[in-house]
């Protein structure tokens, strides 16, 4: 049988698909160079700050360092799913995803090189949750789709990938960053650096978001409950993490409060459950109409 392409088809490309969509503001908001970014003030503040004060900031580095390069060595097999599937509009968006994360590791990476100055072993500041998250369920969930890729290991995959670990864990981050550098004032490369990653990182869950939904309209309830179970599962570890960066500062620099962090985490959870739960009464027709939810206030 010869060969056809989807591309060649009558219809061609869909662009009216949600996957399409963050395509093209992939294109239009993605494209930011790491290196481009002035980091010269960053290390200027850095020289002023205190032991204890460079010491949080690089707990926190050190952990989007290691889960940036986690969330790019694990996303391929997801890739691969959507290829055998015959989904070229969301192949297409997952290359710009797989390249913003690849982007993520050089900004961090940068920052600790040029401002941090820093050439140690950092993985003293992973955690027993961030190593159970990042470097066990994170990859198991992923990998697990090089030979099943099954509805329910794809909404594993995901609800680990782009609900907990970026929808979760990392926005929690974002917030810890904005205390610590935009309400001091200080390194302003690195706020730039924040917000960039944050948009990028706002495209990801919304297609997180819609391939949740797409698999639980189109699977219904089977999905669903591997959906609720993987959050219930994964919420404790990423509440860890959160509980274990404070734990070495009896009185965290900056004023900083857990308490503070671990609301928002539940927050970010309690924001996902609610996206999700929406599919449930949706059509799969319905699901791949549906507006984008970006996060993106400013567009």
């Amino acid at each position: 049988m010869p060969q056809t392409w989807l591309s060649t088809r009558p219809q061609g490309l869909d662009h009216r698909l949600p996957a399409m969509r963050l395509w093209h503001k992939a294109k239009r908001l993605g494209v930011w160079d790491p290196r481009e970014i002035d980091l010269t003030v960053d290390a200027q503040d850095w020289r002023r700050l205190n032991d204890e004060e460079r010491d949080v900031i690089l707990r926190l580095t050190s952990l989007f360092q290691g889960g940036e390069e986690s969330v790019t060595m694990d996303l391929l097999p997801l890739m691969m799913v959507m290829a055998q599937e015959g989904r070229l509009e969301e192949e297409m968006y997952l290359t710009s995803f797989l390249w913003e994360e690849a982007k993520h590791v050089e900004a961090f990476r940068r920052f600790l090189d040029e401002v941090a100055d820093e050439h140690t072993d950092l993985s003293r500041y992973h955690t027993p949750s961030f190593q159970r998250l990042l470097g066990e369920e994170l990859p198991e969930a992923m990998g697990r789709l090089r030979t099943d890729s099954s509805p329910a290991a794809q909404a594993a995959a995901s609800v680990t990938y782009n609900m907990i670990v970026e929808g979760v864990l990392a926005e929690t981050g974002y917030h810890a960053y904005d205390m610590l550098l935009q309400r001091n004032g200080i390194m302003p490369g690195m706020q730039r650096v924040i917000g960039n990653l944050r948009r990028d990182e706002s495209r990801h869950i919304a297609y997180g978001v819609f391939l949740l939904s797409r698999l639980v309209a189109e699977h219904g309830d089977p999905v669903w409950e591997t959906i609720e179970q993987r959050l219930n599962e994964l919420l404790p570890l990423a509440l860890g993490v959160v509980a274990e960066v404070f734990e070495p500062y009896p009185v965290p620099p900056f004023g900083l409060r857990m308490e503070d962090f671990a609301d928002f985490a539940l927050s970010q959870f309690g924001k996902r459950v609610a996206r999700l739960e929406k599919a449930r009464t949706q059509t799969l027709e319905q699901v791949m109409g549906t507006a984008l939810e970006t996060e993106e206030t400013a567009l």
